[in-house]
């Protein structure tokens, strides 16, 4: 690695690592005390080597044997337990308090990290995948603390521990002891090499612990198509690549600190050797109590110094964390420029020359459209798969953001709103349906809605036509429905999705292939519910089954990313162009057995 690359790491770990202490800073409280409590410790051993010297000396003097002025036989091991009670409540204090910091960092970045998700645009979700979204907030956050506040306790109990038996050492026999330093450059050396392939090892780790988690949270969402299409075998194999990968990937961090551990006692032990030879070979007049405790207190450094050296390995691997999460922090979040708020909108649509594609894509989704919807008018999108007619849905209410053309409502640009007063007067019903893991009456009056009186949910639900089936419910509407509904029916939760929309009583409806998972006699149901909750509002409706959109007062086909077509289902019909070609097909493919429908070419 060159010097100015060097550099560049140095300051880059000292940058994150300093912005991830800013999370300790509202516990510095706790985080005083623990550190008081280390040094409490730290200053007792030096004591244990210190108490040696004279338990020895006095072996020696024999019954005249004095400690701290009383006899040795009473005073020694009233010591010894003087010495373990201030250590026990000097241990008591720092890990206590300390665990009090890392539980507290652990929760506000969980926390930070979360509802920074929620604040994120549409396009982030959609460049990463939700396994590693997952791990990053469970699994990284963990490695963090451990840079955070575990390698800090390590660092001032062991650190001040070696502090306090160096110094003893030193006024022991000062000569020695700078012989015993000697080594401490070489440990430096040791311990700045192994930082780096800590770091990058634990980097691919929290990687490849994503892959895991993105696979079994697939596995597990999609358990009923793994199950249909015989995807055990391969869902299998994929989780154990990955699984495999991330062992590989920790097996060869334990490597490196399997290697670097014992390398560095021996170091460590070699200095010892040299000291011990000089102990004996330059006794002088040194008793042996002298000599017994100057030992000690020597034997009791490596233990210290090899933990203070693993602690770079914590630090490392939370510095990578660390890294990743603040990457997310850092993200724009959705922006929300807009100052306009209202309490309620008449609903008319305007959109002009808008083009839209998106990032990273060359190719425009959308290409110079145009229209208008007057309040209360229900307006269908129509067209082959791909032709942007869920795109054009998801920038009313500003899913994504334009930059070319306008989307006005009621005279007023989209971004000129607030983001949350323009979604207020939106009510989304989309082909894919998101129920929680809540009872059914609380999946209705969700988010801005809850709280809304069970009268207004009940009638929603009837409104919708599911009063019917969540009465048979065991709990009726505080019944579980099981994560993402699966304890219902596709069409139980389309309809579930629908009256929670009608609770909303928005002025603009946006319905995206809202029946398509019902039967027959459901969209029936729902159609003349959907007839009933679209008269004084403005309905956008993009459809596949054209017989549920006959009624639409315009309808708009589109073919890649244009409208190529617009008129009634009479207009449309009658130029016999795409719109009668689709509505022709579709009759075909509904009509009975035997009973093909001629159609005009």
């Amino acid at each position: 690695m060159s010097d100015s690359k060097k550099e560049s790491f140095a300051r880059s770990s000292a940058r994150i690592y300093l912005r991830l202490l800013g999370y300790v800073r509202p516990y510095w409280i706790p985080f005083a005390i623990s550190i008081l409590g280390f040094v409490i410790f730290a200053s007792s051993q030096p004591a244990m080597a210190w108490m040696l010297k004279y338990f020895v000396d006095g072996l020696t003097e024999g019954a005249s044997a004095q400690f701290l002025g009383v006899p040795l036989i009473w005073g020694f091991p009233l010591f010894i337990i003087l010495v373990a009670l201030y250590q026990g409540i000097g241990s008591y204090l720092g890990n206590y308090f300390i665990a009090k910091v890392s539980l507290g960092v652990v929760h506000d970045l969980r926390t930070a990290l979360f509802d920074n998700l929620l604040t994120l645009p549409n396009r982030y979700f959609d460049n990463n995948n939700s396994g590693h979204l997952v791990s990053r907030v469970t699994f990284n956050v963990t490695m963090v603390t451990g840079a955070a506040t575990d390698a800090i306790k390590v660092v001032f109990r062991e650190g001040l521990t070696v502090i306090f038996l160096f110094g003893y050492l030193l006024w022991m026999n000062w000569k020695l002891t700078l012989v015993l330093m000697a080594v401490l450059p070489l440990i430096g050396l040791m311990v700045n090499s192994t930082s780096k392939k800590f770091r990058k090892q634990s980097k691919k780790i929290q990687t490849a612990m994503g892959d895991v988690t993105h696979v079994t949270s697939e596995t597990i969402t999609g358990y009923r198509v793994v199950r249909s299409f015989g995807g055990e075998d391969y869902e299998s194999q994929r989780f154990h690549r990955a699984s495999e990968n991330n062992r590989q990937r920790g097996l060869k961090m334990v490597r490196t600190g399997a290697v670097f551990t014992p390398t560095l006692q021996l170091a460590t032990y070699g200095a010892m050797a040299g000291v011990m030879f000089l102990v004996l070979f330059l006794r002088g007049d040194a008793t042996a109590g002298d000599l017994v405790s100057y030992i000690t207190a020597a034997g009791l450094l490596p233990k210290p110094i090899r933990q203070l050296s693993e602690v770079s390995a914590n630090i490392q691997k939370g510095i990578a964390a660390a890294e990743s999460i603040f990457e997310q922090l850092d993200e724009e979040p959705e922006q929300d420029t807009g100052t306009i708020e209202r309490d309620r909108v008449t609903g008319r649509i305007e959109v002009n020359n808008l083009t839209f594609g998106y990032p990273g894509s060359d190719k425009p989704v959308l290409q110079d459209i145009s229209f208008t919807v007057e309040p209360g008018q229900m307006v269908a999108l129509v067209g082959r798969s791909g032709s942007g007619k869920s795109t054009l849905a998801n920038l009313i209410p500003r899913f994504y953001t334009h930059e070319q053309g306008q989307i006005l409502i009621d005279g007023v640009a989209v971004e000129k709103y607030r983001l949350r007063n323009l979604r207020r007067h939106i009510a989304l019903v989309t082909q894919h349906v998101t129920l929680f893991n809540d009872t059914v009456a609380n999946n209705i009056a969700y988010g801005d809605l809850a709280g809304a009186p069970r009268d207004a949910v009940v009638a929603a639900a009837e409104a919708a036509y599911a009063r019917e089936f969540i009465e048979q419910l065991p709990q009726g509407f505080d019944t579980l429905v099981g994560e993402n509904g699966v304890l219902l029916s596709g069409g139980q939760r389309q309809r579930l999705a629908i009256a929670r929309a009608l609770l909303r009583d928005a002025p603009i409806l946006i319905l995206d292939e809202a029946t398509s998972a019902l039967d027959t006699e459901s969209e029936r149901h729902i159609q003349a519910a959907l007839d009933r909750v679209m008269q004084g509002r403005t309905a956008l409706v993009i459809a596949h089954r054209l017989s549920t959109i006959e009624k639409a007062d315009i309808i708009m086909v589109m073919d890649q990313g244009r409208i190529v077509e617009r008129g009634s289902h009479a207009e449309l019909m009658a130029l016999n162009g795409y719109y009668a070609r689709l509505h022709s097909m579709q009759f075909e493919e509904n009509a009975p057995n035997g009973q093909e429908h001629a159609t005009d070419e």
